[in-house]
């Protein structure tokens, strides 16, 4: 008798803890995405969401703060615009998505898919290890140190091997950003912030680094092979021999090393 009271008790449990951590259904997340607007937003806040497939979907009418989009699929959707602050995108696809001016702050988001995504001026304080950026666009974004946050310690966005080849940076802030081994081979870079990064054992071959800033920056095993660097500042770098095929680079005798 007591045996069979465990079982009933258990399987009540069960049951409850699979009623509480229950997703949506896309067909719920649709309907209330159709009938949100600006004033309204589709109440998407702190929903569990993982693994979910949400592709194509317009969600600039939606609160999505605090949600639960780990393993989701999210390309080719529009998210531009929206606050996704403290938002959990581990293992994401934002493949071809439409990040345009989001906030994403306080974010782990390693290993995401976001090729030929759209992030352009979007704001980001987020670890993006080993995630896949090749292709997207990333001008003008502002993803340097937040300093106004210097008591929490030091908060940046975390870039660590990710891919961005082929990328789009052309006036991006990534100020003390690190992007340890990471690919930036072919992307544009022109005018970019990249004081203090650590770029240690990155590979900018052939990529475009015209006036872009690399004061202070750490560039132990750097590659520069066919990189243009006209324009681009080395200050406070004394020893170029530490710059690696930095000679092969294109248009080197117009890098700026005083």
């Amino acid at each position: 008798m007591k045996f069979r009271f465990f079982c009933l008790s258990l399987a009540t449990l069960l049951c409850s803890i699979s009623v509480f951590a229950a997703d949506l259904e896309r067909s719920e997340v649709e309907r209330r995405l159709a009938k949100a607007d600006k004033t309204h937003p589709a109440d998407l806040k702190r929903k569990d969401l993982t693994e979910m497939d949400l592709s194509g979907l317009d969600f600039r009418n939606a609160n999505l703060w605090g949600s639960d989009l780990r393993r989701a699929n999210l390309s080719k959707s529009n998210l531009s615009g929206l606050n996704l602050d403290l938002t959990v995108m581990t293992n994401i696809n934002l493949a071809g998505s439409d990040l345009s001016n989001v906030s994403v702050f306080g974010v782990h988001m390693n290993s995401a898919d976001l090729s030929n995504a759209n992030l352009a001026g979007s704001r980001f304080i987020a670890n993006l290890d080993r995630s896949n950026l090749s292709h997207a666009n990333l001008a003008n974004v502002n993803w340097g140190v937040d300093m106004k946050n210097q008591s929490m310690g030091v908060m940046r966005v975390s870039l660590n091997g990710v891919n961005l080849s082929g990328a789009n940076l052309k006036g991006a802030n990534l100020d003390r950003a690190l992007l340890r081994r990471a690919d930036l081979t072919g992307a544009q870079l022109q005018n970019a912030n990249l004081f203090g990064v650590d770029l240690s054992g990155a590979d900018l071959s052939n990529a475009d680094l015209s006036g872009a800033d690399l004061t202070a920056t750490i560039l132990e095993d750097t590659k520069f092979t066919g990189a243009n660097l006209s324009g681009t500042r080395f200050s406070s770098i004394s020893d170029k021999t530490l710059l690696k095929n930095i000679a092969t680079g294109k248009n080197f005798e117009a890098a700026v090393f005083k």
